[in-house]
């Protein structure tokens, strides 16, 4: 398994256009029917920094969900909007859970 967890923070004026790409590409995700990957987004406190967690069962399964048009114009409206804080990238060891999603 595949455990990625990137966290960013956008400007104030960014926020609404971020969580509407967010939502968007979400839906496109909820479309693709799978239970080869996971994918969460969380907001802080703050309101500016994100996070998303997700998991995949593959380097392929990753590829196809990092490759969904609207995920890819979410990236590339949040990184052309002049982050605050560039993404933070980081690969998770998965080490266990209270169910089981994704082998």
């Amino acid at each position: 398994m595949i455990a990625v967890q990137v966290t960013y923070k956008v400007k104030a004026g960014f926020v609404e256009e971020n969580k509407a790409n967010i939502n968007a590409f979400l839906a496109d995700f909820k479309e693709m029917q799978t239970s080869r990957f996971l994918y969460h987004v969380y907001v802080k406190a703050d309101g500016l920094t994100f996070v998303h967690v997700s998991m995949y069962e593959s380097v392929a399964m990753q590829e196809q969900v990092l490759n969904t048009p609207s995920f890819v114009k979410f990236q590339q409206s949040r990184d052309e909007s002049g982050l605050n804080e560039l993404p933070i990238i980081e690969n998770l060891t998965h080490l266990g859970s209270s169910i089981s999603l994704i082998k």
